[in-house]
């Protein structure tokens, strides 16, 4: 038996995003009636304040009020879902949840995560351990009884932008579960809002594995993390993070042993930066330039893999974002997999595409500035051929790198 597929927390959700995307659209056609009906402003004029993106009379009066009205049926749909809400499905925290259900909610935190949770959203996702979908309690007797057979080797595993911990199982295969059944490992796999920074998500979980390392019901000799993708970054920002926090008596970050990242864009992901540049040029023309907003419906998360932030940066005078290269941390060995859709390393394919969203000199931590390089030692680096960004959840070949690096 399982979670219902629809709960009441999913009508609010909804319904409140709804009512954000309605207010952002009536507020996006009246910015561009503004600049339409308004002068153009040349350069060199000496006039640099942002142009009005507000209407006036009757034109403005009307827009205000589709925004009111809109905010008003939010917030009404919003009371009846909730006066609603004990006759609807609710969620059993003991039956595991839907993979359905955690796809879409994943993926939707993905890209407006960020939004998610600054607004309060049922549907935002909370950081958590978890094993077949359950949420792990982070007191040790609680803890004990529910992860049975717990080992003095520690798993974390980590998804990637837009996914869940339940999607670390494809095509029959589950990383950890191999792991565990070789090697001896107790997988705990992490749940959280993808869309958040990768540099909160890391603060966050840091105190997290904090309170995990507390709890364990068993000293630790071994604590290894396996990221996929963005979940790579997340682990080195929460490393990076808990060793800033030492001074406050974090004590697993100088535990762990291991840092695995599966096709991690530490140099960036070009594909968000092609949307990024889709962004500047919107913007530079002055009648499209509220367009650019659309453009701009990428969470922080999304952002944050442009240049492969891990944590957070002020912005520079052209109010674009840096990134601060992190080195790696130095108590840990530090290992890199990447993917390619090629067939051999020289192939066109395999330099230009990488795994299809990653390139091999991304995922290697490499760069032809000195300063961003990252060190991942020589035999700590390896490449699987044709294999795709999200086949390396479940090629044999990689999981043949993982029992060789962590046995």
């Amino acid at each position: 038996m399982t979670q219902p597929l629809l709960q009441a927390a999913d009508l609010r959700g909804a319904a409140r995003l709804t009512t954000d995307a309605v207010a952002g659209l009536a507020s996006l056609v009246e910015a561009m009636h503004a600049r339409i009906i308004s002068l153009p402003r040349l350069p060199g004029l000496g006039d640099t304040a942002p142009a009005n993106e507000r209407t006036r009379g009757i034109t403005g009066f009307v827009y205000e009020t589709v925004r009111g009205v809109t905010h008003l049926a939010g917030g009404t749909a919003d009371a009846l879902l909730g006066w609603l809400g004990p006759a609807l499905a609710a969620q059993d925290p003991r039956l595991p949840p839907r993979t359905e259900r955690e796809a879409v909610v994943a993926a939707l935190n993905g890209v407006l995560g960020d939004h998610l949770a600054s607004t309060d959203n049922p549907l935002a996702i909370t950081m958590a351990f978890r094993q077949a979908g359950l949420a792990l309690p982070l007191e040790r007797l609680a803890l004990r009884a529910r992860v049975t057979g717990a080992t003095p080797r520690l798993l974390v595993l980590l998804h990637g932008l837009c996914m869940n911990d339940l999607q670390w199982q494809r095509a029959g295969h589950d990383h950890g579960e191999a792991l565990a059944r070789e090697l001896g490992y107790t997988p705990v796999y992490l749940h959280y809002n993808s869309g958040l920074s990768v540099s909160t998500n890391g603060r966050i979980l840091a105190q997290c594995m904090e309170r995990l390392y507390d709890a364990w019901p068993m000293p630790i000799e071994r604590l290894v993390m396996v990221g996929h993708s963005m979940g790579g970054l997340v682990a080195r920002s929460a490393i990076h993070h808990g060793a800033l926090m030492q001074r406050g008596g974090l004590r697993w970050p100088m535990r762990v042993n291991d840092l695995v990242c599966l096709g991690t864009p530490h140099q960036g992901a070009p594909l968000e930066r092609a949307g990024h540049g889709v962004d500047l040029l919107l913007s530079a023309a002055p009648y499209a330039g509220p367009l650019a907003r659309l453009g701009k419906v990428r969470s922080a998360g999304i952002n944050d893999l442009r240049l492969g932030n891990i944590v957070s940066t002020p912005a520079g005078d052209d109010g674009t974002h840096r990134c601060a290269q992190i080195p790696l941390p130095e108590r840990t060995r530090c290992f890199a997999l990447a993917g390619s859709l090629g067939p051999e390393t020289g192939s066109l394919k395999a330099k230009v595409l990488g795994d299809g969203l990653v390139p091999v000199a991304s995922a290697l931590g490499q760069h032809h500035e000195p300063g961003r390089r990252l060190g991942f030692a020589p035999d700590r680096q390896a490449v699987v051929f044709d294999t795709g960004h999200l086949d390396l959840l479940s090629s044999p070949e990689v999981f043949g790198w993982l029992r060789r690096w962590l046995a």
